[in-house]
């Protein structure tokens, strides 16, 4: 995981202070400058913000907040688009109508130099890259955000590609990291309505997954663990992995000659069969969400390729997810039940699948699939689209505070980029019905006999477990209620934020009554001509007036800063 160290105070703050300042004076030019004042950042960073110049701010009012939002992840930088990239998989965590924004970020980085790539190699091997490769081509065949890729060869073996790490990308990722924290945290604290979306967790959940993306030996693992449920599939091709030519900066892989997956001329110039592609390509996803729960998480049409025979050959793995097996039926349910129109069933699978805080209305969420199933499903098999049956289901699961698992969603997602290719090769296919026999022999399978001795040996074994543990557990339990030890420690989400919100409130009443009472006070002074006396009223009357005065202005000042009065 990239480290994230907290923004404490000005010294900090002021070591990252150009790119501090970029970064607000990019989110104040996109339309967000209400954002900026919402966060109190002048009592984090006393100097520097003012240099902001609010008259170079380009409004664009007439784009929407998502399309405002994409387009500051892509001045930023490396960092927060594959921040935006990551996000737009992860409908737990952002609102549904950014997901589709987010996702057509792309990366716009030039390569860097041969010579960064030697030392870095040399520094990863103990040696001279023309040691560990018989040759590498100085100019890269790929350049992204994280690395870039090189046609390389090794003795004995022959051509592979070398994706290289981009130099000093993980002290840059600290960087925007440690600020996108502090910012994260401000937003948690004053700005309500991006508090909900819990900003923190999002920060900390992308910090986990760049980690891994910036460690080459998971995407390596991916592969190794891909080509092995494939192997004795002869309609798929998973490139191998040299693992003495790779390291956490340095991933070594089997060169790919194809054509992408996209192309359709240059696969009928290659006398290949699109139709077999198209299937084999579906089957490919199909087999690795029902059958193994393993799957390459970003399948768009530059990831896949087309070998000889009609072969599939996805490359770039940094992106995996895992479904385990219940989630896995729970899903298969959800489809089984919604095809029958069995909605109750239906909202209850659902409900097995997402997260929540609260629990949805069920008959509220019963209406909405069922509105859901007369919308897309009473019509031809052919015209329906598995695209626009994740986003109904995410606006729906929206719409009743129910968050989607991010793997879920990227499976969700998987079914429909394929989908998407499908339909340009082959206009005809029918990915629902290629999805069937999947699904039946999903339903299928939970009734074999291996499947059922395994299901009981699973509940015998953890009927032993309790049997074992519960009595010393339940002695342990009275010894402390014995002592008088036993404490319940009962968290209320919010709690904190509402006592803040009461303590603030408690203030503002205090001080208005005191107010009122120097008012009160000084107009009895003056009144009784209380000495000292000057043109004829009370000294001290008046100064009580004029402390009133200044006390008001000050909570008048402090409400409107607010943005609350």
């Amino acid at each position: 995981m990239v480290s994230i160290r907290k923004i404490g105070g000005l010294g900090r703050s002021y070591r990252h202070f150009l790119r501090y300042r970029q970064i607000l004076g990019i989110i104040f030019k996109y339309g967000f400058g209400n954002i900026i004042d919402a966060l109190n950042l002048d009592e984090y960073i006393e100097i520097g913000l003012k240099l902001i110049s609010r008259n170079k701010g380009e409004r664009l009012e007439k784009l929407s907040g998502a399309m405002r939002i994409r387009m500051i992840f892509e001045e930023l930088g490396p960092t927060f688009i594959k921040f935006g990239q990551i996000l737009s998989s992860r409908p737990d965590l952002i609102p549904v109508n950014l997901l589709t924004e987010l996702a057509r970020l792309q990366d716009h980085v030039p390569p860097f130099s041969f010579d960064e790539v030697a030392a870095i190699i040399s520094a990863e091997f103990g040696r001279p890259h023309g040691e560990v490769f018989e040759f590498i081509d100085h100019t890269p065949i790929a350049s992204a955000s994280i690395g870039q890729v090189h046609r390389a060869g090794i003795t004995g073996v022959g051509e592979v590609a070398v994706k290289v790490q981009r130099p000093g990308i993980r002290k840059i990722i600290e960087v925007d990291l440690e600020i996108m924290h502090h910012l994260a945290t401000l937003a948690e604290d004053h700005v309500e309505e991006i508090a909900y979306h819990r900003p923190v967790r999002i920060v900390e959940e992308f910090a986990k997954s760049l980690g891994r993306e910036l460690d080459y030996s998971v995407e390596a693992s991916n592969l190794e663990r891909m080509a092995r449920q494939f192997s004795n599939d002869k309609t798929v091709h998973i490139p191998g992995v040299f693992r003495a030519e790779s390291s956490q900066r340095v991933l070594t892989m089997e060169f790919i000659r194809g054509v992408k997956i996209s192309e359709r001329a240059a696969l009928v110039r290659q006398g290949l069969d699109i139709g077999q592609i198209t299937r084999n390509g579906a089957q490919f996803v199909m087999k690795q969400v029902f059958d193994f729960g393993f799957f390459h998480a970003d399948p768009h049409p530059g990831n896949l390729f087309v070998l000889p025979k009609n072969v599939i050959c996805p490359v770039d793995f940094g992106m995996a997810g895992f479904i385990p097996r219940h989630t896995r039926e729970s899903f298969v349910d959800l489809i089984y039940a919604i095809h029958k129109k069995d909605m109750r069933l239906g909202a209850r699978f659902l409900l097995e699948l997402a997260d929540y805080d609260v629990e949805p209305d069920l008959a509220a969420l019963e209406k909405d699939l069922t509105d859901f199933v007369v919308l897309n499903l009473d019509r031809p098999l052919k015209e329906i689209r598995i695209g626009q049956l994740v986003q109904d289901i995410l606006e729906i699961s929206s719409h009743h505070k129910m968050r989607i698992p991010p793997d879920l969603f990227l499976m969700m997602k998987a079914f429909a980029t394929v989908e998407g290719v499908a339909k340009k090769l082959d206009p005809d296919f029918d990915m629902i019905k290629a999805a069937a026999p999947h699904v039946r022999q999903a339903k299928l399978s939970r009734l074999s006999p291996k499947r059922i001795s395994e299901d009981m040996l699973g509940i015998t074994r953890e009927a032993l477990r309790f049997a074992r543990i519960f009595p010393s557990d339940f002695l342990e339990i009275l010894r402390l209620a014995k002592l008088g030890n036993i404490r319940l420690n009962i968290q209320i989400q919010g709690f904190e934020r509402m006592l803040a919100t009461h303590d603030q409130i408690s203030n503002r009443i205090s001080f208005a009554i005191i107010i009122a009472a120097l008012i009160m006070g000084s107009a009895q002074l003056i009144n009784s001509n209380v000495p000292p006396i000057l043109f004829g009223v009370s000294v001290i009357g008046i100064a009580g007036f004029i402390a009133a005065a200044l006390m008001g202005v000050w909570l008048l000042v402090a409400i409107i800063k607010k943005g609350r009065l």
